[in-house]
């Protein structure tokens, strides 16, 4: 199956009322957002509103917006922290592998 080169694959951060961080993929951030506030989205999220959307990061492929999201996944609360905060970066080389940079003021 061939992608759309002209979708753009976004993994975000959604804050809840519990200050948990959630992180998910989609290919429309708002829509998959307002799909979360309704109580549509996934289960994890159900009842503990408000939301916040906290963060986002485009990918160029469905492919490498997964392996994002899962790398994200893996990162302690304290370095998705420092991803909201954006003192922190997410940079994939040329294998798609994952890794986390400074950014630099």
């Amino acid at each position: 199956m061939i992608e759309a080169a002209e979708q753009s694959w976004s993994v975000y951060l959604i804050r809840t009322s519990h200050n948990a961080l959630y992180c998910g993929v989609t290919n429309d951030i708002y829509r998959r957002f307002n799909q979360h506030q309704a109580g549509k989205g996934a289960k994890a999220l159900k009842g503990k509103g408000p939301l916040v959307l906290e963060w986002s990061s485009n990918f160029e492929s469905k492919t490498v917006a997964m392996r994002a999201e899962y790398y994200i996944k893996q990162l302690t609360k304290a370095k998705k922290e420092l991803l909201v905060s954006s003192k922190l970066c997410i940079v994939v080389d040329e294998n798609q592998q994952m890794q986390l940079k400074m950014k630099t003021p």
